[in-house]
């Protein structure tokens, strides 16, 4: 009961952003409530990775965190509230970090998108994410200087236009809550993480990003879980209201 709890979203592959930060957050000294939705998966091309969830839960509690996963569709918008009621119910304590991590991410650009993928991309990455905010804004009880928000973000709309318009739109939200949060204590923050190999890149994709990038790697779902991890450490405390980007000198 005396390790602080994060919620965080959008965790259900193993290989993805998600489940680095939890696993960063649980070697800081953080209990967890992590959230995923199969369905999502299920119409991706990587499909659904089996026993995700159950492998996710198991190497937080190696490493020494109680955790918990709520499946929730965070395009109902009534998902934030019964996330937040399920996280408290299961670990007995209210959420002192929210870090979001969960998308709404199908390729389209501006002649090919259609109204209900535009529609459901804002739902999921703008709206949802307005709601966790709020509902964690509600409900936040920590002493002054403890809260934290993160939200992970990408500039990336050419060929991608309801993704990345819809994380522009996070932005901005995240980024208001900052001051409007003001009188909790707590920080908001937003990283860009640049491009992440998470499983979903082509070998061509992989070989023009390593040829642009001043150190001639990848990043990793591991560098983006140190930024978020920091931010929600004692010493990421000064940090606030900022969209940082963390990818490498991506050019």
């Amino acid at each position: 009961m005396s390790r602080p709890l994060a919620l965080v979203t959008g965790v259900g592959r193993t290989v993805g952003i998600g489940a680095a930060v939890a696993r960063r957050l649980a070697d800081s000294g953080w209990d967890l409530v992590v959230t995923h939705w199969t369905p999502y998966d299920l119409r991706m091309e990587w499909g659904v990775e089996r026993g995700a969830t159950e492998a996710i839960l198991r190497d937080l509690a190696d490493r020494g965190a109680t955790a918990e996963a709520v499946e929730a569709d965070l395009a109902d918008p009534e998902a934030p509230a019964l996330v937040f009621e399920a996280a408290e119910r299961h670990l007995g304590r209210p959420v002192t970090a929210l870090v979001l991590c969960h998308c709404e991410s199908v390729d389209s650009g501006l002649l090919d998108t259609t109204v209900e993928s535009f529609d459901r991309h804002f739902a999921v990455n703008a709206r949802a994410s307005w709601l966790l905010i709020r509902e964690y804004g509600r409900r936040f009880t920590g002493a002054p200087g403890t809260g934290r928000i993160v939200a992970l973000t990408s500039d990336h709309t050419v060929g991608n236009l309801p993704y990345g318009a819809s994380k522009g739109a996070l932005d901005r939200i995240t980024l208001a809550a900052a001051r409007e949060l003001a009188h909790l204590g707590v920080t908001a923050n937003v990283v860009n993480p640049g491009p992440v190999d998470t499983g979903w890149m082509s070998e061509e994709l992989r070989e023009e990003i390593v040829r642009k990038t001043p150190l001639g790697r990848l990043g990793t779902a591991r560098d983006a879980a140190h930024l978020v991890g920091f931010l929600c450490s004692p010493e990421g405390q000064w940090v606030n209201g900022q969209l940082l980007t963390g990818n490498g000198g991506l050019v």
